[in-house]
């Protein structure tokens, strides 16, 4: 999977924070680092930066089924970038509570049928 997302990264000319997100958020069954959360938490305070890190963070919530763990892992680092981040964050998320809000109805039922979504919006 790594040397997939690695290729992806290199065809589709992401820069250095795109691609920290997308490591972050990946469909692997662990979480993000705390270290890979801190870097990127340091890069939102570079406007273009902040910008890529948002916008792919937006769109690895729009993700679903197998790919739920896009969104959930797109929700744990929002919630350590507000935290720790510039607070330009908060205005990105105050701008785009739509992708937040959205997420209410999230459903996914993986293979042993517990709801996923259930697990997301239960611990936000």
């Amino acid at each position: 999977m790594a040397l997939r997302r690695h290729v992806k990264n290199f065809v589709k000319n992401y820069s250095e924070a795109e691609i920290k997100v997308r490591e972050a958020t990946s469909n692997d069954p662990w979480g993000p680092s705390g270290s890979l959360m801190s870097e990127i938490s340091d890069l939102t305070y570079n406007t273009i930066s902040l910008s890529e890190i948002m916008n792919m963070i937006w769109h690895r919530m729009n993700d679903h089924g197998k790919n739920w763990r896009h969104v959930y892992k797109s929700l744990t680092l929002l919630d350590y970038l507000l935290k720790n981040g510039s607070k330009k964050v908060i205005q990105h998320c105050q701008e785009g509570f739509f992708n937040i809000q959205v997420l209410k109805d999230f459903q996914h039922l993986d293979e042993g049928g517990k709801d996923q979504g259930k697990l997301f919006y239960s611990s936000h």
